[in-house]
C-alpha cells in the first residue's frame, strides 16, 4: 500500500517533486524585493552618473571618471532609454522597426485642419551673423503680443519683448535661470520632468526641497501646504512642470491662481508650461483653449513668475530649439549675462523663420488641430490599455502622456525598469518611471522609489506607431498570463559592446 505524499506540489512547472534549479533560480529572481538582485536595475545603476551620491566617501571609478575633476551628472530618461535601446539593435537606420514610446516629442508631420508645416528656411545674409543673446527683437515681441492677445486682454500690465529672452531650447532655459538663482531653497514635486534632477544637481546654490505627489488626491499640488512650507522652511523658488509630465495633470483655474499667487509672498515660481496647448476638454467649446500661468500675473515686472516655453512641443518643432523665458524684466537682464556664457543664444536664422508662426489666428487654428488629433490619440491608447486590463489609475488630462501604473502585473514585470526591458526585446521603448523621481543624490533603494511601479507611455507618435507599441505591450503582458514570469527578468543585453555593429 503506497502512503501518500506529505510533500506539497510544487510551484515550479519543470516537473512535479524536486524543482530543476533553473527553476528554483527563476522563482527567486522573480521575487526580488531590492535592486541588487534584479538584473535591470544593475545595468541601469552601472550606468555612468547613476551611482548613489553623498552616502560613502567618493572614490574614482577609472572606467567612468577619467578626465581628472570631471564627473557625470547623470542621464536624463530619454538618453538612458535610448542607450539602451542602441544596446539592443536600434539605430536611426531601422528606427522605423522599432515603437518608440519613449519619445518626449510630438509627431511633427501635418495634421487634419493644422497649417501647412514648414519646408524651407529663407536665410538672409544678417541671418548669418550671431543674434543677441536675448534674442532677435521682432521675436521677443511677437511673443510678448501673442501671450497678451491669448491671457491679457483688458489688464492694465502687459508684457512688452523687455519680458522674453529667446533661448536654444528649454533645457537652455532652465540652465539660464538656474544660474542666476542665488543660494536658495528649492522645492520641486515627485514625479516631475527628469531633466529638473540634473539641473538640482548641477548648480550646487539650489538647495533642493522635495514635496511628494500623492495618487490618492490626483498628483495635486496642495496649495495650502505649499504656503506653509514657504513659512516654516523658508522656500524661494518653486520649480513646476505645468501641465505636469509625466502624470499629464493641470493645474488650473482657482489652484494656478492661488499658486501665482505665492509670487507675490517673497517664492519665485518658475514654470516649465511646454505642452499649455496639450489640454483635452469634454465639451466641443472649450477646444482650442490653453492654460498658463500668464493669465493670473498682476504686474509683470513684479510678480515673479518665470515662464519657460517655445516652439519644441505646442507647435510640434522640437528641431528649430527656439524657446523662450517670460518674467520681469530684471530676470532677462540677468538671463542676456547667464547665456553669454552658458550657451550664446538661439540659431539666428530660424528665429526670423518663427515669427510669423506665433501670428494669433495662425496660433488658434494650430491648437484646435493639435487639441483634437491628440485626444483621439489619447483615447485610442487608454482603450487598447483596458482591453489588457491595464487601465489606467489616473487618466491624463494634458500632456501626450500616460502615467501607467504596473502594479496589477506578476512580479518582475510590476516594475518599470523591468517593463522596460522586456519591451526593448520587442523592439518597443518606454520610459521607466524611477526617471520622474527627482532625486539628486540617487541615494534610495529604487525599489522605495514612489515611481518604481510606473513606466511613462508617451502618445506623441503617429497612431501607426503607438499600435506597433501596443502590440509589443500586449505581447509581453499575455505571455506573463499565460506561460508565467520565469523567462522575464533576465539575460538583457549590457552594453553597446554587444553590438558594435549598430553603432
Amino acid at each position: 500500500m503506497s502512503v501518500p505524499s506529505s510533500r506539497p506540489p510544487s510551484t515550479f512547472p519543470s516537473r512535479s517533486g524536486t524543482p530543476h534549479l533553473r527553476d528554483v533560480v527563476h522563482e527567486v529572481m522573480r521575487q526580488f524585493r531590492h535592486e541588487k538582485e534584479s538584473e535591470a536595475h544593475q545595468i541601469f545603476r552601472q550606468q555612468a552618473g547613476h551611482q548613489p551620491k553623498g552616502v560613502l566617501p567618493q572614490t574614482i571609478n577609472p572606467e567612468e571618471e577619467t578626465v581628472p575633476g570631471i564627473e557625470h551628472p547623470g542621464s536624463t530618461g530619454v538618453i538612458y532609454c535610448s542607450d539602451r535601446a542602441i544596446a539592443n539593435g536600434f539605430n536611426y537606420a531601422n528606427s522605423h522597426e522599432w515603437a518608440n514610446l519613449g519619445q518626449g516629442a510630438p509627431e511633427v508631420g501635418p495634421l487634419p485642419n493644422a497649417p501647412p508645416r514648414p519646408d524651407s528656411i529663407p536665410m538672409p545674409i544678417d541671418s548669418l551673423e550671431y543674434a543677441p543673446t536675448t534674442g532677435v527683437k521682432a521675436l521677443r515681441e511677437a511673443v510678448a503680443d501673442l501671450y497678451n492677445h491669448t491671457y491679457r486682454q483688458g489688464k492694465p500690465s502687459q508684457y512688452t519683448y523687455e519680458n522674453v529672452c529667446i533661448v536654444p531650447g528649454g533645457r537652455a532655459g532652465l540652465s539660464r535661470v538656474a544660474a542666476v538663482v542665488g543660494d536658495v531653497y528649492c522645492s520641486y514635486q515627485i514625479p516631475d520632468y527628469t531633466a529638473y534632477d540634473q539641473v538640482l544637481s548641477a548648480f550646487k546654490r539650489l538647495v533642493p526641497v522635495p514635496t511628494a505627489l500623492d495618487p490618492k488626491d490626483k498628483y495635486r499640488l496642495d496649495i495650502e501646504q505649499t504656503k506653509k512650507d514657504i513659512r516654516t522652511q523658508g522656500l524661494a523658488v518653486i520649480i513646476a512642470s505645468n501641465p505636469r509630465n509625466p502624470t499629464g495633470q493641470v493645474i488650473a483655474g482657482k489652484d494656478l491662481k492661488d499658486l501665482v499667487a505665492l509670487s507675490r509672498e517673497s517664492t519665485t515660481l518658475i514654470l516649465d508650461e511646454f505642452y499649455s496647448w496639450y489640454i483635452y476638454p469634454e465639451h466641443e467649446r472649450d477646444y482650442g483653449k490653453s492654460v498658463s500661468s500668464a493669465e493670473y500675473v498682476e504686474d509683470v515686472n513684479t510678480d515673479s513668475v518665470i515662464i519657460i516655453d517655445g516652439l519644441t512641443k505646442n507647435w510640434r518643432l522640437p528641431g528649430w530649439r527656439v524657446c523662450w523665458v517670460m518674467g520681469p524684466k530684471n530676470l532677462i537682464t540677468a538671463l542676456s549675462q547667464s547665456g553669454s556664457f552658458l550657451d550664446g543664444g538661439a540659431n539666428h536664422p530660424m528665429q526670423l523663420a518663427a515669427i510669423p508662426f506665433l501670428e494669433p489666428s495662425r496660433v488658434a487654428q494650430e491648437k484646435l488641430a493639435l487639441q483634437k488629433h491628440f485626444k483621439a490619440k489619447r483615447d485610442h491608447v487608454l482603450k487598447r490599455l483596458h482591453d489588457l486590463h491595464l487601465d489606467v489609475d489616473i487618466p491624463p488630462q494634458a500632456t501626450f502622456y500616460i502615467w501607467l501604473n504596473l502594479e496589477k502585473l506578476p512580479s518582475p514585470l510590476n516594475n518599470g525598469l523591468t517593463f522596460f526591458e522586456e519591451l526593448l526585446k520587442e523592439k518597443t521603448i518606454v520610459i521607466p518611471g524611477i526617471f520622474f523621481d527627482i532625486n539628486p543624490a540617487h541615494r534610495r533603494n529604487l525599489f522605495n522609489s514612489p515611481c518604481h511601479h510606473f513606466v511613462r507611455l508617451s502618445f506623441g507618435p503617429p497612431l501607426e506607431d503607438l499600435d506597433k507599441g501596443l502590440d509589443a505591450i500586449e505581447r509581453v503582458v499575455k505571455a506573463a498570463r499565460k506561460e508565467g514570469t520565469r523567462n522575464f527578468g533576465h539575460s538583457y543585453k549590457k552594453s553597446l559592446e554587444k553590438v558594435p555593429e549598430q553603432i
